[in-house]
């Protein structure tokens, strides 16, 4: 403030000890530089500041009338059970058709629930357990266990090594060499060796694919048109499409072998009952 011209201040005096400062021509309150006392300036001259006052309320009398009360608001209602969602534009329905729910099955107790399609992870009602619900799309090496019922895609470049792969739908266009648990359908567009044991619902094997199953399958269906070299036991059927080949032993209780398809191997022919009893379709927990 030294740079302030001399008409922009004034002259004000302490009303404490009478000290007389220089402040600037707009001040409101300042402090004294003699005696250290806070003062308001009114009018250009320093006066005693204000002291605040608390007002307390006077007793009522017992003749005095109630206070009026406010009247009393009417209780919130509190919606208990699922909300309908609220009404979609016919273009946003158009554009974003609304998915289906999927089914859940616990991988604790197996216990089968459905939640929403969007729904990204899920609590079981019956044991409370944790069920993941990601989609994991693999692009390079992994070798760490995935336990979801989400789908899982190994690309071309992906590689899964010593890894275990508990999942719903299972697409697999590069190399695997581990143990495999699906809920959904397991389709193979590769060509390698799979040294883990497989369990799924459906088994599909595409035209071109050569895969090498070093321990038993157990599926409900099979469907291969690749070439095929293992041990495959099946409740459902299995179908045999016209470039199929497939080397190895086979429980099923329905063949279908198409026109052009080659088998080498043993066939074992059993009926349901016997399947669900003998050989168990899949992980209960699954």
């Amino acid at each position: 403030m030294a740079d302030e011209p001399q008409r922009h201040r004034i002259e004000v005096a302490c009303p404490e000890c009478g000290h007389e400062q220089i402040e600037p021509a707009l001040v409101v309150s300042t402090q004294c530089r003699a005696c250290r006392a806070n003062f308001q300036v009114r009018e250009g001259r320093g006066v005693v500041r204000a002291q605040p006052v608390t007002r307390l309320a006077t007793p009522r009398k017992d003749s005095d009338p109630e206070p009026e009360l406010a009247p009393e608001r009417p209780p919130l209602l509190l919606r208990v059970g699922p909300v309908d969602p609220p009404p979609r534009s016919f273009l946003k329905r158009l554009i974003y058709p609304l998915r289906p729910p999927r089914d859940v099955s616990c991988f604790n107790c197996g216990h089968a629930f459905t939640t929403i399609a969007e729904a990204q992870s899920s609590q079981c009602p019956k044991c409370s357990g944790y069920v993941s619900l990601l989609d994991y799309d693999i692009t390079g090496h992994w070798n760490r266990l995935i336990q979801t019922r989400g789908n899982v895609t190994i690309q071309k470049t992906g590689v899964v090594v010593g890894a275990t792969l508990r999942c719903h739908n299972l697409t697999v266009l590069g190399e695997l060499a581990g143990s495999v648990e699906c809920s959904g359908d397991l389709v193979i567009r590769s060509h390698g060796k799979i040294i883990g044991t497989v369990e799924c619902r459906n088994l599909r094997v595409e035209k071109g694919a050569r895969v090498e199953f070093l321990n038993p399958v157990t599926a409900v269906t099979a469907t291969i048109d690749g070439h095929v070299r293992g041990q495959i036991s099946c409740t459902g059927a299995v179908t045999l499409e016209k470039r199929a080949q497939l080397h190895g032993l086979v429980k099923t209780s329905s063949l279908i072998v198409k026109s052009g398809a080659k088998h080498s191997g043993t066939i074992e022919m059993i009926t349901s009952s016997a399947a669900n009893t003998e050989q168990p379709l899949l992980n209960p927990k699954l």
